[in-house]
């Protein structure tokens, strides 16, 4: 195949093809979720999400995201 004279929809079938045959069907999903590309614009809607919180908010909440036992990364963070 060659890929210069291949439409974008053929691109994409066969990529999508060679990342079953490399990772099997989970594995191409997966992959697929972690790099199709996101829309909207999150240096202007963070603030939506986020707010504006202090220091001292955030280190509250990082505070008691360690304590959390239903937080799957407290057995990463050290107190």
């Amino acid at each position: 195949m060659n890929a210069q004279v291949m439409t974008p929809n053929e691109i994409r079938r066969a990529g999508i093809q060679v990342l079953i045959q490399g990772l099997g069907a989970v594995g191409m999903v997966r992959f697929l979720q972690q790099s199709e590309t996101g829309w909207g614009n999150y240096t202007k809607e963070r603030s939506q999400w986020l707010g504006n919180p202090t220091l001292a908010e955030v280190r509250a909440d990082i505070l008691r995201l360690k304590q959390d036992p239903s937080n799957p990364l407290r057995q990463r963070v050290k107190p």
